[in-house]
């Protein structure tokens, strides 16, 4: 009888919390302004992101949504800041896949552990990779692309936003499809290589489409593929690299909103809805839709299985390559 009425005593604890849980998640509020902190330059698709999904969320949270650019390091300074920052859910951050699956695999002394030291709060948007070729190969199509490096193994070369990108990575697996180890050129950030992409100082960059898809539509630069499954609404013209046969490099990208671990889950769940909210505003879905961005939708826990999935795909990966950072 004892036994039972412990029992009895334990499961009214646990609804009551959960119950208390529930109240509480309803009632989260916050108390002054919210930043997101972008680890990446002002004009990228990241800052983008996060300051048309800002404009929105003040106003389901009823405080001012700052944007705060700390770029540098492929998104580590963010990331630290971020880390640090107190579990309240004022501070959290927009961050794409590259530095949370990915560049944790290729540097031995990362400063944060993107499976332990963030909260996952909600999918913001998947996007595709692509090539864009500028004026120095005359490239019009990837077999003219291809045609061309085979010819200037000397000059093939790709930039990117960053040494241990994902973009990086994807460099590497089209150079093994060639046949031809392109050099790597790392720039800091999307915005620094484009003026020498299409000055002809390099011959191609590997990036988000949504960071070359308004220099492709000017005619500065030409993409010549892209890396999702089928094709991008936004370049309907252009092909995949799986149409192309290159069935390696066929993967989709995202951006999501973090905060730090152990931030109350009442507070997680409060932002996740009004970014989901945002997401969904129709300005929201068009300008984002207009650069070749998906807006997304989900829960903390489907984005947390999201990272996890993509952190487990990205690992064999990238050790194959030998690549480390420091």
């Amino acid at each position: 009888m004892v036994r039972s009425f412990r029992l009895s005593l334990y499961a009214a604890l646990v609804a009551l919390l959960l119950a208390f849980a529930a109240s509480a998640g309803a009632q989260a509020t916050f108390d002054k302004p919210i930043r997101i902190i972008v680890g990446f330059a002002p004009g990228g698709t990241a800052d983008l992101i996060a300051r048309v999904v800002a404009d929105k969320m003040k106003d389901s949270l009823g405080q001012p949504v700052i944007v705060d650019n700390r770029p540098g390091a492929i998104g580590r300074i963010a990331a630290e800041a971020v880390k640090n920052a107190a579990p309240d859910g004022t501070t959290i951050m927009v961050m794409p896949i590259g530095p949370m699956a990915v560049v944790p695999h290729s540097t031995r002394n990362l400063n944060y552990d993107p499976l332990r030291d963030f909260a996952p709060v909600a999918l913001g948007a998947t996007f595709d990779f692509a090539i864009a070729a500028g004026p120095e190969s005359g490239a019009k199509s990837w077999s003219e692309f291809a045609a061309w490096v085979k010819a200037n193994p000397d000059k093939a070369a790709y930039a990117t936003s960053g040494a241990g990108s994902l973009p990086h990575f994807f460099g590497a697996l089209l150079s093994n499809e060639l046949g031809v180890p392109m050099l790597h050129v790392a720039y800091k950030g999307s915005g620094a290589y484009i003026n020498d992409l299409i000055g002809g100082a390099i011959p191609a960059a590997i990036d988000a489409m949504a960071d070359l898809t308004e220099f492709h539509r000017a005619g500065k630069v030409r993409i010549l593929a892209t890396s999702g499954a089928t094709r991008s609404k936004a370049l309907p013209d252009v092909p995949t690299f799986k149409e192309l046969g290159l069935s390696s490099v066929v993967a989709t990208g995202w951006f999501g909103f973090f905060a730090p671990a152990k931030t109350p889950g009442p507070i997680v769940d409060a932002l996740n809805r009004a970014i989901n909210k945002a997401l969904q505003s129709p300005d929201v879905v068009a300008k984002l839709s207009g650069i070749g961005m998906d807006p997304a939708t989900s829960t903390p826990d489907q984005f947390a299985v999201i990272l996890v999935s993509d952190y487990q795909k990205w690992g064999p990966i990238v050790k194959a390559t030998g690549f480390t950072s420091d």
